[in-house]
C-alpha cells in the first residue's frame, strides 16, 4: 500500500506533546513510520516535500525528516501538467497552494492513503485519495 506523508505529519512529533491529540497523532505517525521500514507500507515522497523542509528554520527538524526521502519508495522529482492541473482544480475548493501540490503529488503517485493532521484537508473531501489523520490510518489498518 502507498500512502503519503504531508509535511505536518513529519513534524508532528516536534510539537507541544502535552496536549493528548498531538500526542497521539505522533505517536501514531511514528507507528507508521515504523510500518514504512519494515516494508509493510510504501512511502511516496515529493519535490514539494523537499521544499517545504528546506524552507523549515529549525535545523533539527529538517536533519530529522530528510533522510524519508531516501526510505520513500516512490519519488515525485517535479512537478508535470498533470500535477500542476489537479493543484488547481484542488485550490478551486479553498486548499492551499502547499497542500494542493501534495495531495497532487500524491494521487499521481497513486497514493491509497493522504495523511495529515491539518483540520481543514481532514474535512474537505477529495474523491481521488483517502485523506485522514495518523490516527485514523492506524486505526482502520488495525482492524
Amino acid at each position: 500500500m502507498n500512502i503519503y506523508l504531508d509535511n505536518c505529519c513529519y513534524n508532528r512529533p516536534f510539537d507541544d506533546q502535552s496536549q493528548i491529540k498531538i500526542h497521539l497523532e505522533a505517536q501514531a505517525k511514528l507507528h507508521i513510520q515504523g510500518k514504512i521500514r519494515e516494508g509493510i507500507y510504501d512511502l511516496t515522497w515529493s519535490y514539494i516535500l523537499d521544499y517545504e523542509n528546506g524552507k523549515n528554520p529549525y535545523e533539527e527538524k529538517r536533519i530529522a525528516i530528510a533522510p524519508w526521502r531516501t526510505i520513500a519508495s516512490t519519488y515525485i522529482s517535479e512537478e508535470t501538467e498533470a500535477i500542476l492541473t489537479f493543484a488547481e482544480s484542488l485550490a478551486l475548493k479553498g486548499i492551499k497552494t502547499y497542500d494542493a501540490l501534495h495531495i497532487s503529488c500524491a494521487v499521481a503517485a497513486h497514493c491509497e492513503y493522504y495523511l495529515t493532521t491539518d483540520k481543514k484537508l481532514l474535512n474537505t473531501p477529495i474523491p481521488e485519495i483517502k485523506i485522514v489523520s495518523p490516527i485514523v490510518f492506524v486505526n482502520e489498518m488495525e482492524e
